[in-house]
């Protein structure tokens, strides 16, 4: 089993970040006889850690290509068992969770309010979900279940940017990124509001691709007091850097330092001295 204990010398740092989330994911083949039964045995495994259950809809399949865009094929429906639900075991206070559906594992951690524990940082929820990886696979070795097949890895940063003095209102966006800076205008007024995507492409020393970084920005407004935030999500996805689930991991890594260095380049100074930063 791989960990990853002390955080890298040459990422950035806040000491008051704005992030809200942050997820874990591996997607792999579907396990067709994966059940809801099965759920339930597994979660005897980590009750004691996530005593609560919730069921969500299941997540769709997200994987990056390369290659030039084929046409889709014509759909076709194929009377069967309904799809397994996405299932999440959740801690007591409900800042983590694990997602498990038919063909994807999620570890998730979310800020639930001003009260909420602390960001427990990427190394201590990276170890964690480790030990539930393997713990699955265990799991699916003992039921006679098969073996993940890894083809896609995630990461993804979720960030709260409230208004301070590089911005008040949603269209102040060039108060936020860099890449947004204002143009000069004849006749418009300052817009009332807008949104960012951008993706980014993941390569290997070589050049070759590895995934993306998904970037976007919307607009939205807090449940509390319904003053203005950005939310900035940043998401890294790419295939496994290597055979097995260490080679899943190691493209995991390097998703987070796209998304913490890519954070940094993507956002203004005034934000950064905002946030703290050093």
């Amino acid at each position: 089993m791989t960990t990853r204990l002390f955080r890298p010398k040459d990422l950035p740092d806040f000491r008051d970040p704005p992030l809200v989330e942050t997820a874990l994911s591996l997607q792999y083949q579907p396990l067709p006889g994966l059940s809801l039964a099965h759920v339930g045995v597994l979660w005897h495994r980590f009750r004691n850690t996530f005593p609560l259950v919730e069921e969500r809809e299941p997540l769709g399949a997200a994987r990056e290509t390369f290659e030039a865009p084929s046409p889709r094929p014509e759909e076709v429906t194929i009377e069967g068992k309904p799809p397994l639900p996405r299932v999440c075991f959740l801690n007591e206070s409900k800042t983590e969770l694990i997602q498990i559906q038919a063909d994807r594992l999620i570890h998730k951690w979310r800020k639930t309010g001003k009260t909420s524990t602390p960001y427990p940082r990427y190394e201590r929820i990276r170890t964690n979900f480790r030990h539930e990886v393997w713990e699955f696979q265990e799991f699916l070795t003992d039921e006679k279940l098969g073996k993940v097949a890894i083809n896609q890895c995630e990461i993804t940063y979720v960030n709260h940017i409230e208004p301070c003095e590089a911005w008040r209102g949603h269209g102040e966006i060039e108060g936020v990124l860099r890449t947004c800076t204002a143009q000069q205008r004849s006749f418009l007024p300052e817009p009332e509001g807008g949104s960012v995507k951008q993706r980014f492409v993941i390569r290997s020393d070589s050049g070759s691709p590895l995934g993306r970084l998904h970037v976007s920005l919307t607009p939205a407004w807090k449940e509390e007091d319904q003053s203005p935030i950005f939310v900035l999500t940043l998401t890294a996805r790419g295939a496994p850097l290597d055979k097995g689930i260490n080679g899943a991991f190691d493209f995991i890594d390097l998703g987070r330092e796209w998304i913490v260095k890519g954070f940094l380049d993507l956002t203004t100074t005034e934000m950064h001295r905002a946030w703290g930063g050093h």
